[in-house]
């Protein structure tokens, strides 16, 4: 395995690997495959005003949503119990940083770079679970739509960092684009499992995801209604009976540890209420769109009749969201498995299908 110390030099060009080159994806006119709604309802409830914003940066109410997600196949999503960054993420702690280090890989000139692989890294304010040993920095992520949760990446050495790569992010099967590719070339660009059994505690992630861009260090707009969005959201879930969780998963995630500390049992009764975690991320693109919120719905979610929920598995990508709107999008998309077409920026569903209408 690789043991060489972290690298202080980074290559900070973009957060946002073999992502911001692309091109939005062409707007088809089939049917889509998902349920719909065209608008929003109006609120029933007491909502947050929605905040002033300097008059020199204005939310763009013309351009077309839809379609304005850059396609992507995998969102690692940093714990970093932070809830704002430098405008380059990467760039945070002088380049000492998970962000950095998945850049080194994943980015052009690295030793996975794959162009037809496209991996968008995020900060969120998420803090990261804690290690026994407390004087050794731990890193803990998210991969999403695969819906895991990594909660050890140990800031020591490269070993995993490389482990996630390999063993998580890297595609099963390689685009018909590489063919011509030396059969070693094409070994290092595909995931082996053997690497995820280097990363231990590793889960399936079961709450709702509601990720709302609050990269005030980047634009104002997202730093002005981020957090807004992130209290409405939290009120209003909680009034739907769906249990807001701390920004934290499981201090211990040992197995053997777990019935001593009635882990079982909380897992019981998560299985009967709705969890969610809301927190604040960095840049996805489409300032101009703010608030800009990402629900990611797990695969095990379920209707209120108790069938699979219409959305489980996805990313659902809003722009243009005000408080007025988050009682709307928590009853029709989170509850009732609709996506509001008025704010639909794109989608994704677990397995890479992007998502359009």
């Amino acid at each position: 395995m690789f043991s060489r110390s972290i690298s202080k030099s980074r290559c900070t060009s973009t957060t946002v690997v073999n992502y911001r080159s692309l091109r939005p994806y062409a707007i088809r006119h089939e049917p889509p495959t998902f349920p719909t709604i065209p608008k929003c309802p109006s609120p029933t409830c007491d909502c947050s005003a929605t905040p002033e914003l300097p008059p020199s940066l204005p939310i763009d109410h013309k351009a077309k949503l839809n379609g304005t997600m850059a396609q992507y196949s995998e969102q690692i999503l940093i714990c970093t119990g932070k809830d704002d960054w430098l405008s380059r993420i990467e760039e945070e702690n002088s380049g000492d940083n998970l962000a950095a280090d998945i850049k080194e890989l994943l980015g052009r000139g690295g030793i996975y770079s794959d162009p037809y692989h496209n991996v968008a890294v995020t900060n969120a304010s998420f803090p990261s679970s804690t290690l026994k040993r407390a004087e050794v920095l731990n890193t803990s992520a998210y991969l999403l739509p695969s819906f895991k949760y990594i909660p050890f990446l140990p800031r020591i050495y490269f070993n995993s960092v490389q482990a996630l790569i390999k063993g998580y992010v890297l595609p099963n099967k390689l685009n018909p684009a590489h063919d011509s590719l030396s059969p070693i070339h094409k070994d290092r660009l595909i995931r082996q499992s053997d690497y995820a059994r280097l990363l231990h505690s590793v889960q399936d992630v079961t709450d709702i995801l509601i990720l709302i861009c609050g990269h005030g260090g980047r634009d104002e707009r997202c730093g002005i209604i981020g957090p807004v969005l992130q209290s409405e959201f939290k009120r209003l879930l909680a009034q739907q009976e769906i249990d807001v969780l701390q920004d934290s998963m499981p201090q211990s995630l040992d197995k053997e540890n777990s019935k001593s500390q009635g882990i079982e049992q909380a897992e019981h009764v998560k299985n009967i209420r709705k969890t969610a975690r809301v927190g604040l991320i960095s840049h996805i693109g489409g300032h101009k769109f703010a608030g800009n919120v990402i629900v990611y719905l797990p695969p095990q979610l379920q209707s209120t009749d108790g069938k699979r929920h219409e959305l489980a598995g996805c990313g659902i990508w809003y722009g243009r969201v005000e408080p007025k709107h988050v009682e709307g999008i928590i009853q029709q998309t989170i509850i009732g498995g609709k996506v509001i077409e008025e704010f639909f920026r794109g989608g994704i569903r677990q397995g890479g299908e992007i998502l359009r209408l």
